[in-house]
């Protein structure tokens, strides 16, 4: 059996296809004693909701999905490199085509017959940050293999200008005009000229280059762990909404179940009260037909005995 086949055939399947045509696929592989291909397709897992949209998008849109797998790679480069510009630009796009991205998504599998909540598409919008920020995720969805929804990216926070500022190169500043041997020896009789001021002079350069990279490093890393932070924050919202929602399908669900029950209840009351009536109306009829049957079975006794009672001719 050819495994890979059979995988990219039951990732293109809606979730609640995948199981069902993987256990055909193993027991097929079973029957013809393919030992290896049976375990490695048992061991394929059935994607989550978000996370097969997300597939469906990196499937039939190639080109937007390569564009995507660039901008993650331009993203990362950047964090790699601390270069503000280049990050504030991908930043601002990778926003913009994560929304886009995502709401192309939805309806992707909106027209393949499985419609998202809004729940699931902003678990599609985590699932695509997560493409961007993981080059390992990013493999997986650009193959329409991504299992579940990533945790949320904690590499990509927001650039402050002052962070971006001090992580390009530093510039020396103007030095001031070099003095003259003559003018030195002036200013400072007993000092000989030499090499010292130069090395004094590049020694200063190192330390102030030194403070400036310490500078932007701190900066960073406020950066990220605010980025870190409030993503941490989104993250419990949405788990949190996501749970809330549940809950109020769950309860909804148990309502409408219950609304059900009262239905069918007033029903069979109703029947009951129905079927009570006739009966109630059967029985007096019958006890009519029985007294009616009594005195008609008396009269007949009379009768009987007074023929009894004459004399024979």
């Amino acid at each position: 059996m050819d495994v890979e086949r059979v995988a990219e055939e039951l990732y293109g399947l809606k979730p609640a296809e995948f199981v069902p045509a993987r256990d055909r696929y193993v027991a097929e592989a079973r029957e013809a004693k393919d030992t290896a291909a049976a375990k490695a397709v048992a061991a394929l897992r059935r994607p989550a909701l978000a996370a097969w949209a997300a597939n469906l998008l990196a499937r039939q849109k190639r080109q937007e999905a390569e564009q995507f797998l660039a901008v993650g790679e331009t993203l990362r480069e950047a964090h790699r490199t601390l270069d503000g510009e280049q990050l504030r630009a991908a930043s601002r796009q990778r926003n913009q085509l994560v929304t886009s991205l995502a709401r192309t998504a939805a309806d992707l599998a909106k027209e393949a017959g499985q419609p998202v909540s809004d729940t699931v598409l902003h678990e599609i919008e985590q699932t695509l940050h997560g493409v961007l920020a993981d080059q390992d995720v990013a493999e997986d969805w650009s193959r329409g293999r991504l299992v579940k929804v990533p945790e949320v990216a904690v590499g990509f926070g927001a650039v402050t200008p002052e962070a971006a500022a001090l992580a390009r190169p530093s510039t020396a500043e103007p030095s001031p005009p070099e003095s003259s041997p003559e003018e030195k020896r002036k200013s400072d009789p007993g000092k000989k000229p030499g090499k010292e001021s130069g090395v004094k002079s590049g020694r200063d350069e190192d330390a102030r280059r030194r403070r400036d990279l310490e500078r932007a490093r701190t900066a960073a890393g406020e950066a990220e762990a605010e980025a870190v932070r409030r993503e941490r924050e989104l993250a419990e919202a949405r788990d949190a909404r996501r749970v809330a929602g549940q809950e109020a399908e769950a309860t909804a669900e148990r309502v409408r179940g219950l609304e059900h029950e009262l239905r069918e209840t007033r029903q069979a009351k109703q029947e009951a009260g129905t079927a009570a009536t006739k009966a109630a109306k059967a029985a007096t009829a019958a006890e009519r037909a029985a007294r009616q049957a009594r005195r008609t079975a008396e009269q007949a006794a009379r009768a009987l005995r007074d023929m009894e009672r004459q004399p024979e001719p």
